[in-house]
């Protein structure tokens, strides 16, 4: 059976889907061993991924993109981390941080800053986490000192995508010191070739190796007055938005892992003799697959409902820390059934199962870690 059958897919994400299927099967998975290997930047199936109009394009029509909805970018996602998590996760942080712009920015931002991402002229990040702090947006260091014409950026940011390889960032800052914690930052659009912006590559993942995060250290970088996003103070506020929407994206990154996991699975006990039989004839290693797939199903479900909930502002915090925490999860249940099935095969490096394996502990940690989403779903349910 099909594990993305599109019954379940709104019909306007069909297209998309099919599209991100074509060129998974083309560019991603073909090349997915490779750059694990190797650990470099992808750069040449991100331009593929951009001649093929499949990267950035969730901005909108007017600034170059093609306005791809929520439904569309988790299509996508299924379809890119079932191939490979790495390679994918480098196609999806291309615009990354941009639709905050889109969002709240001026119009002269947009002009500036996101026709050129959409175009795929140049690719953006987000800088939020710091060396010290994570999951807590509400206490990063990183401070914004309002000087004439601009501000100033003193502080460092950690496991930032496209760190390096970015033109612009959208960065998250501290501008306030009051006692609402959460109206205390704001954000900022930064050049990367600015004074006192340094970033380096963060020491090798031992998964998602062909996606590239940074450390930055900021020392009196200055931004202009007009590259602040929003109002001041308003960057929490943002950002708990924007993540909403990325967290039932990140599901789907869990759905992809979750499928990898599942076929190569089911393709070695269908090969695997052992007791004069293959493995697939013993009950124990049926019930282990059932259980995967009504793992990855009940996933699925939720996902795509979360989806629809968030897309249309119905309770979002909780559907999407809903979704984000179990496709996560069940990616990581998946990957590890899949490993007891194929034996001591499973340590070979070179099996896409054990690539899919360290993979799926990334994915419950960024966008927020599960145990912060279970906090979420608590409060948000009350």
């Amino acid at each position: 059976m099909e594990l993305f059958d599109d019954s379940i897919v709104p019909e306007r994400a069909r297209d998309v889907k099919q599209e991100a299927r074509e060129f998974a099967d083309e560019y991603i998975a073909p090349n997915a061993e490779e750059y694990y290997d190797t650990g470099e930047y992808p750069w040449e199936v991100l331009e593929a991924g951009m001649d093929a109009g499949l990267v950035a394009q969730d901005i909108g029509e007017e600034y170059g993109g093609k306005g791809f909805d929520l439904a569309q970018m988790l299509a996508m996602a299924e379809e890119f981390y079932r191939a490979d998590a790495g390679i994918a996760l480098t196609l999806q942080l291309a615009s990354f941080g941009a639709e905050m712009v889109e969002d709240y920015g001026t119009e002269e931002q947009k002009e500036k800053y996101l026709r050129p991402v959409a175009e795929n002229e140049q690719i953006s990040g987000l800088a939020v986490s710091e060396p010290q702090t994570g999951s807590d947006l509400a206490g990063m260091t990183t401070e914004a000192e309002k000087v004439e014409g601009g501000y100033e950026l003193t502080g460092e940011k950690y496991w930032v995508g496209n760190a390096v390889e970015a033109d612009w960032l959208t960065v998250y800052a501290k501008t306030g010191d009051g006692e609402d914690r959460y109206s205390n930052y704001t954000l900022f659009i930064v050049e990367t070739d600015s004074d006192g912006y340094e970033a380096e590559h963060i020491p090798e993942k031992m998964g998602m190796r062909a996606s590239k995060q940074g450390h930055i250290v900021f020392e009196d970088c200055f931004v202009p007055e007009e590259n602040v996003v929003g109002s001041e103070g308003g960057g929490f506020y943002a950002l708990a938005d924007f993540f909403n929407h990325g967290r039932v994206i990140v599901g789907g990154h869990g759905l992809g892992l979750a499928a990898a996991a599942i076929e190569e699975a089911e393709a070695f006990i269908s090969d695997r003799e052992a007791f004069g039989r293959t493995i697939d004839d013993f009950q124990a290693v049926q019930h282990t697959i059932s259980d995967m797939r009504i793992g990855f199903e009940s996933a699925r479900a939720l996902n795509w409902r979360a989806c629809e909930k968030v897309a249309n502002g119905e309770d979002a915090g909780y559907w999407a820390a809903l979704a984000k925490t179990k496709s996560t999860e069940v990616a990581t249940d998946c990957a590890e059934k899949g490993m007891k099935l194929h034996g001591g095969r499973s340590n070979f490096t070179d099996r896409r199962i054990a690539r899919v394996y360290r993979d799926v502990r990334i994915p419950v940690i960024y966008e927020g870690a599960n145990d912060i989403q279970r906090n979420l779903i608590y409060r948000q349910s009350r």
